[in-house]
């Protein structure tokens, strides 16, 4: 567990008598990706809520970058950062301006440097002067995607990082984002709907349902004890409850 940037243990968040996250433990690697994959109401977003500091647990410990989050971590929330298609940011406020704010935010330095080469990795230059609330949800991802690696994190955290996106520009997007954790040597914890951009990026994946963890393991790994070809199957045979018996049918 030494080399792990996220621990968690016992991980609870009740709203009344419903769990949306109930009692789950896990530890994401240094320099991995890690998937949370599940159907809606299974407890993602809700995970990563708690892991950025947004929402207190009910229960449970996390420590992030060695850092109790409960406790300390304003000490690590300059080293993190992250994008959801589902985040907006200021409307009336530029591209531009947005992106300022932010960077003055993580204390960056050479502000316009960093935001003019975000702006051409990701595509966003053409509208860097256009109100953010005149792009399309597109165009929103992307600028979100900019937001996310202004400070250049070690731990990223991606809900639905290419929502929106078409095909030819989320596979750049994703490209860009693997080849950023190997230039970086970040730790990246992805949620998404889209099984090829999981099987693509993560080197683990973490099955939830109904705020539990069912299921965990490589693409690989999961493929093999479902006897799928993808993990598009292996998502549907979890989310439907179905198990393969030693025949490989659906049990």
């Amino acid at each position: 567990m030494n080399d792990s940037v996220i621990q968690v243990e016992g991980l609870t968040k009740c709203y009344g008598e419903l769990a949306a996250v109930d009692n789950i433990s896990f530890a994401i690697a240094a320099g991995s990706t890690g998937g949370l994959l599940g159907g809606n109401g299974a407890g993602k977003t809700t995970t990563l809520s708690m892991l950025l500091g947004l929402l207190l647990p009910s229960a449970g410990s996390i420590r992030v970058l060695g850092e109790d989050m409960l406790a300390h971590r304003h000490r690590v929330l300059a080293r993190m950062n992250f994008s959801s298609p589902y985040v907006d940011l200021p409307h009336r406020l530029t591209v531009q301006e947005n992106l300022s704010v932010y960077a003055r935010l993580y204390g960056l330095r050479d502000r316009t440097t960093r935001i003019r080469q975000l702006a051409e990795d990701l595509d966003i230059a053409a509208f860097l002067k256009r109100a953010y609330g005149h792009l399309s949800a597109g165009q929103k991802t992307r600028v979100g995607l900019a937001k996310a690696l202004l400070n250049t994190p070690e731990l990223l955290l991606l809900d639905e990082p290419t929502a929106s996106l078409d095909p030819d520009t989320a596979d750049r997007m994703r490209g860009y984002l693997k080849a950023y954790k190997v230039r970086t040597g970040a730790t990246v914890v992805l949620a998404s709907h889209n099984m090829q951009e999981v099987e693509r990026l993560c080197d683990d994946v973490i099955m939830m349902r109904a705020g539990k963890i069912v299921d965990r393991g490589t693409p690989a790994e999961l493929l093999s004890r479902f006897g799928r070809e993808n993990l598009e199957e292996v998502f549907l045979d979890i989310a439907r409850e179905r198990r393969r018996d030693d025949s490989g049918q659906a049990a």
